[in-house]
């Protein structure tokens, strides 16, 4: 079978099911850590995608079938060193996107900052060891069945027709959203910050419940207020927050 149509296929579903990953813990953890229950939509993209968890499939994937040639003989220690290599690659395709986006965009996905070990606030070791559980979940209960999957693909191409449909309306909403993203540079660089995305969605939502409105599930950003207006009220609230947290810093420091 052609290993570019099984990566696309691998993109494809690591994509969604990684959305589905982050919409559940966002909405039971992160959301419930602030005191709002809320669901949130994850990434920068509108639709239901995470092109960070296709990338890391793909390489799970391509890490599972090379256990096959490991010189080790030791079947724990050979499991082990692979868990490991999977933590490894995940850590550093998250390192790449982190970066891509700070450098890049002036956009913060994330922030891991109050991790400890943190590195630059875009890894951690936390999130590593969860990489590390999330490819050891992968080799046992689900690598088995993309083989499988892959086997049923290779006897229904005509499915490949809906892989093209993805990439199609992935393609269109990735052009949407680094639209967005250049203005939201723009802002940045005028200001010399770095946008956190997921604090300006939370602006965003605020303004809209102030307007006595719902927040838009897929469209965070989208609000009747104009989008600079959001920008500015967004910066605002950041310099009110690092304001405080040198204050309070001050207060230790005179104790």
């Amino acid at each position: 079978m052609n290993i570019a149509l099984v990566l696309a296929f691998l993109f494809c579903i690591g994509s969604l099911l990684g959305w589905c990953l982050e919409l559940f813990y966002r909405h039971l953890v992160l959301s419930k850590d602030k005191g709002v229950s809320t669901w949130i939509n994850p990434g920068f993209l509108v639709g239901p995608c995470l092109p960070i968890y296709g990338f890391g499939l793909c390489v799970l994937y391509l890490l599972a079938n090379l256990e096959k040639y490991s010189f080790i003989e030791n079947h724990v220690l050979n499991k082990l060193i692979l868990f490991v290599a999977m933590a490894v690659f995940m850590t550093l395709i998250e390192y790449i996107a982190g970066i891509i986006f700070i450098k890049g965009m002036n956009v913060k996905l994330w922030d891991y900052s109050d991790r400890k070990g943190n590195i630059q606030g875009i890894i951690c070791p936390l999130f590593s060891f969860f990489w590390a559980l999330l490819g050891a979940g992968y080799y046992f209960f689900v690598h088995p069945h993309i083989l499988n999957a892959l086997t049923w693909l290779s006897k229904n191409l005509t499915f490949s027709f809906f892989i093209g449909m993805f990439f199609g309306i992935f393609t269109i909403d990735f052009i949407f959203s680094a639209n967005l993203l250049v203005k939201i540079k723009a802002f940045a660089e005028d200001n010399q910050i770095v946008i956190r995305y997921e604090g300006l969605k939370e602006t965003v939502r605020r303004t809209r419940e102030r307007q006595k409105r719902k927040a838009n599930f897929l469209f965070a950003l989208y609000s009747e207020t104009p989008f600079a207006e959001q920008l500015k009220s967004y910066l605002e609230k950041e310099r009110e927050l690092a304001s405080k947290i040198k204050s309070e810093i001050s207060k230790r420091k005179n104790k």
